[in-house]
């Protein structure tokens, strides 16, 4: 690493330059090859994907997106003649669009069941050429001014569907420009220095920008959600500046101790990179842990976010000491600058706040851990209610036409018409078909159904397939149990004594599907991602107690941030309010994202806090004494790079995007309980009350354990301890020298 960092210093020019024109030709070819998102949730082996594949295989014509034209009338009926002219002319513009293969509409001998019972709300079912990932958002955006020209007073036209979708208009890049500066007033009240507070921001702004284009390209080689480049970019941004932020600081002690500034940035690498690189590979492994689910959908969004991480490491530990080789000793603030060469270089001392909370700690250690513990069961609570599933455009913002068209669908015909059910068999022998022939009306009787409409077979015969419309919304738990329904009871008997074998699909039922293929998943992958942290930090730190401490302090920090989107997203409190649409269900790939990051995101902190611990133990055996001195030297670096992470993670709200908003608060939330109730309260109090057992590691084992290092042994001292001054040079604001066994 020092080379490395030494060999970028010295050559700072070609550095910058190599990152630019990795950023430059990343950027050119994605704009020239465009992207290729797709939100696939299908799981292979699953009901409702094998009722898909027969669709398509025996309907081919069913193949492209369905959307809906919705209009409705303040006074009088969608059949008066003004509004039945108007809209069947706009329905036959709509149909000689390009892009466009069929048009139904209410008005004909067929479509009356698309009039509402009110006579008031109608509806017309436009089917493109392709399905949704596949269609241009310019021949999306015609339909939509297609049909919203037809509006007038007293005639509202709003439209529905994944191809209006597209259509959205995002907030541009809002919620990464206030990330980014809020990050930035941090960073400068942090150091005091405007060149040393932008060289972090400027770091990960490179690393990201060069990872988001190359996710653009990423996406023509595997299946990439179309969330997946926001996503990678709030970690990254997140990840990025911390990481920074903590070389930056390693560099600017160096600075203060003395060093030349080569030497700082090169011993700020050497040591503070390697803590950095670690932190950033176990982050990487969690995520690409994803991979063992084998879940296509989520392996893109694993790929995608690895990347960004990788490449938010290199550019710290490239990019970042040839930048702060161009400030010089600007790095510093102007006072720091005087200072030190007014009186040459003094250690730099944990005072203040830090001091007192780490004596605090230390001197109150039941009552704290048990506020601590007090705090995140309460927020844990919530997610005893948790219900998985996927958003719809249900949830979209009360302003948005697709949250509109949904809504007045919803009232015109019941809530079931914006998720119906499709079953979809195979046929063979007359026995089958007259099973199929009435099975229509036995699906009417059945509780939760209301209506169904009769089979339709293919062109050679051996496919047919029904709809059926639940009497309750997509996302209810009701419209689950009925699919439940379907499958154990009402079409199994309907199959019996034939070759029948009825796959239900739909909405409701591939959400299901995918849920419960994930929590099945779970409990493997969970392990797989904490036992593997554990085996890490094992290593690291020669002891049984800190991984055990460390696994069950990411648990714990999984199950109170999921209570704060429990209570946001599923129970609804303030989502309204942040323009994040109505409550609904938990995505149900949170889980396991929010597990890999918040791994890999906690073992940053769990590394810097307990290293120094570490350190201070192996000198003394003095466990208070190491507990005491790692927190109030760390606490301050830990809770900056907290305030920043939140930061950036709580901006992504602004995204307009239900599900890159849902990862922001369960991102935000579990990094402001990992840094100041985990991290800073309840590990050291543990550390506090368990003494010497936190260090215990059993002879045999000690023996067969490899030996590694996040910092190497050479660096190791150059941190300045309480004990390496006197009371004196403490200066009278420097609690610790009052805390028993100093």
């Amino acid at each position: 690493m020092a080379d490395l960092a030494r060999w970028c210093v010295r050559h700072r020019l070609i550095t910058v330059l190599l990152w630019l024109l990795a950023f430059g030709g990343v950027s050119a070819a994605a704009a020239v090859a465009g992207t290729s998102y797709s939100n696939n949730y299908e799981v292979p082996g699953t009901e409702s994907g094998r009722a898909e594949h027969l669709l398509k295989e025996g309907f081919p014509r069913l193949g492209g997106d369905s959307d809906s034209v919705v209009w409705h009338t303040g006074g009088g009926t969608v059949r008066a003649p003004g509004v039945e002219q108007t809209m069947t002319r706009t329905l036959d513009r709509i149909a000689a669009l390009p892009g466009v293969a069929s048009v139904s509409g209410p008005y004909g001998p067929q479509g009356a069941h698309r009039i509402s019972a009110d006579g008031r709300t109608a509806y017309a079912t436009v089917t493109f050429t392709q399905p949704a990932e596949e269609i241009g958002k310019s021949e999306a955006q015609a339909v939509v001014s297609t049909a919203k020209a037809a509006a007038h007073d007293g005639l509202q036209v709003e439209l529905g569907g994944d191809a209006i979708g597209l259509t959205a208009s995002p907030r541009e890049h809002t919620a990464e420009l206030v990330g980014v500066l809020v990050a930035a007033v941090v960073l400068f009240l942090a150091f005091g220095s405007l060149a040393a507070s932008a060289l972090p921001i400027a770091t990960a702004l490179v690393g990201v920008g060069t990872a988001y284009a190359g996710i653009g390209l990423l996406g023509h080689a595997l299946t990439v959600a179309d969330f997946a480049p926001m996503l990678a970019m709030l970690i990254g941004l997140g990840v990025g500046i911390d990481y920074a932020l903590f070389i930056v600081t390693r560099h600017r002690r160096g600075l203060k101790r003395g060093l030349s500034v080569t030497e700082a940035a090169v011993n700020a690498v050497a040591t503070t990179g390697r803590a950095v690189v670690f932190a950033g590979a176990t982050v990487c492994i969690a995520l690409l842990g994803m991979l063992i689910l084998r879940l296509g959908f989520l392996n893109g969004v694993a790929v995608a976010a690895s990347l960004t991480v990788v490449l938010t490491v290199a550019a710290s530990v490239t990019l970042l000491p040839a930048l702060l080789s161009y400030i010089g000793p600007r790095a510093l603030g102007r006072r720091e600058r005087r200072r030190l060469a007014a009186h040459g270089p003094r250690p730099e001392l944990p005072t203040g706040l830090a001091a007192r909370w780490s004596a605090l700690v230390e001197r109150h250690p039941r009552l704290l851990g048990a506020l601590a513990v007090a705090v995140i069961a309460v927020l844990a609570l919530p997610t005893l209610s948790l219900h998985l599933g996927t958003s719809d455009q249900g949830n979209d913002p009360r302003t948005s036409t697709t949250r509109k068209a949904y809504d007045l669908l919803a009232e015109g015909f019941g809530p079931g018409v914006n998720g119906p059910l499709t079953l979809v068999a195979r046929v063979d022998g007359a026995a089958g078909k007259l099973a199929l022939d009435n099975l229509d009306d036995t699906l009417r009787a059945t509780p939760g159904v209301a209506s169904a409409t009769p089979v339709v077979y293919g062109a050679g015969g051996d496919t047919a397939y029904l709809t059926v419309v639940p009497a309750s919304a997509p996302q209810s738990q009701d419209t689950s149990a009925l699919v439940d329904r379907l499958r154990n009871h009402v079409l199994p008997r309907a199959e019996a004594g034939t070759s029948l074998d009825v796959q239900v699909g739909g909405v409701t039922a591939g959400y299901d599907d995918f849920a419960n293929v994930i929590v099945g998943k779970l409990p493997v992958f969970v392990g797989a991602v904490v036992g593997l942290g554990c085996l890490l930090l094992l290593v690291a730190f020669r002891s049984l107690g800190i991984p055990a401490k460390a696994a069950a302090m990411n648990i714990a920090a999984v199950a109170a941030a999921f209570g704060v989107v429990v209570a946001v997203f599923q129970w609804g409190w303030g989502s309204e309010l942040l323009g994040l649409g109505r409550a609904g269900p938990i995505e149900p790939f949170l889980p396991v994202i929010m597990v890999s990051v918040l791994f890999g995101l906690s073992m940053d902190y769990q590394v810097f806090l307990v290293s120094r611990m570490y350190e201070e133990w192996l000198e003394t055996g003095d466990n208070r004494r190491a507990v005491r001195v790692g927190l109030a030297e760390t606490s301050r670096v830990i809770n900056s790079a907290a305030v920043i992470m939140i930061s950036v993670f709580l901006a992504f709200v602004l995204s307009g995007d239900r599900v890159i908003a849902m990862f922001g608060i369960a991102l935000a939330s579990a990094v402001a309980l990992d840094a100041f109730v985990l991290r800073t309260l309840l590990v050291p109090a543990l550390m506090h009350l368990l003494g010497a057992a936190n260090w215990w590691l059993p002879a045999w084992l000690e023996r067969r354990l490899p030996r590694i290092s996040i910092e190497p042994p050479e660096c190791r001292g150059g941190h300045e301890r309480l004990g390496d001054v006197s009371t004196a040079e403490l200066g009278e604001e420097h609690d610790v020298r009052d805390i028993p066994g100093r």
